[in-house]
């Protein structure tokens, strides 16, 4: 019997040193399983690891969809209905540029065309036979958000809208935009024409790697000259490059459809984020994209990583 007891309390002895050895915890699975098995997650946001700053929930937002999304790693930081279908407005003309950008030389000059005018409401006033370079079409197409310099680019790139429209699908399909269907190069209602929040995102991501897209949709205002030698100044539709100092683009958007949309960009440090909002209303679509834009780069452990 007292071998038996002694066999017993040396079991014993033994499996405590082994619950000691796992912190308490009698499932030594490592961490990195864990974490893994929650990679493209949106929510709820990992939790701190012991001792680190605390992870500050993502702020409350009136905008029916959402998303952020970090740049440089390509990581969901935050999903609201992010792949609910719905209309865009005019934030698909970052869709529109990607295309004008491989559709040839950027510097080809351009006459206008009458069909060219056959939209509403925003316009630049451009006038049938004026000429004028892509690129400075482009550029005032992303700062000022023109749907005449619009179709005026899809017809002269694809040469017709119907055909731009298939390029503009066949970009998105390329991208992994896989719930984006575009009909028209600017954005007006069309049946049938949608994308998601997280397919903005991805346009978005791939319109910040252009050098010469990042120059025009960070402007905070521009000069344009037309053809007749008329010069208008121009500012930018996304307020938030003027409240945010970091803010360095990206597409506004708005129909009576859509609601204000937002897609925004930002770069703090060594990080840069993307911010989409959807279906909001005045009001809401700058707090709501400004304060997730500050979450998503101003977080003391986002602070504390680029450290």
């Amino acid at each position: 019997m007292a071998r038996r007891n002694h066999c017993i309390s040396y079991f014993a002895l033994i499996a405590a040193l082994l619950i000691a050895s796992c912190g308490g915890n009698p499932d030594p699975s490592p961490r990195g399983k864990t974490d893994k098995a929650n990679q493209g997650k949106t929510a709820p946001m990992p939790q701190p690891l012991p001792g680190s700053i605390p992870s500050m929930p993502p702020p409350p937002i009136a905008g029916e969809s959402a998303i952020v999304v970090d740049i440089g790693s390509g990581r969901v930081l935050y999903a609201k209905n992010a792949d609910l279908q719905r209309p865009v407005a005019s934030t698909q003309k970052i869709i529109t540029a990607l295309c004008v950008m491989e559709g040839g030389d950027i510097d080809k000059k351009v006459t206008v065309e009458a069909s060219d005018s056959l939209c509403e409401p925003t316009k630049l006033g451009l006038k049938t036979d004026e000429v004028y370079s892509r690129r400075d079409l482009l550029k005032v197409l992303m700062v000022k958000s023109a749907n005449d310099v619009a179709r005026c680019l899809a017809r002269d790139v694809a040469g017709s809208q119907e055909n731009f429209s298939a390029m503009m699908n066949a970009q998105a399909a390329k991208l992994g935009m896989r719930q984006s269907h575009f009909i028209n190069p600017h954005g007006l209602p069309d049946p049938g024409q949608f994308s998601t929040a997280r397919d903005m995102a991805i346009a978005a991501r791939q319109a910040y790697r252009s050098p010469l897209l990042r120059s025009f949709v960070a402007m905070k205002e521009m000069d344009f000259r037309f053809a007749s030698g008329k010069t208008i100044h121009l500012e930018n539709t996304n307020r938030i490059l003027k409240s945010v100092p970091y803010c360095n683009g990206m597409k506004t958007g708005t129909t009576n459809a859509a609601g204000r949309c937002l897609v925004c960009t930002g770069e703090l440090g060594n990080r840069a984020a993307i911010v989409v909002v959807l279906k909001s209303n005045t009001p809401n679509i700058w707090k709501d994209s400004e304060k997730l834009l500050r979450w998503a780069l101003e977080r003391p452990e986002q602070a504390a990583a680029q450290q």
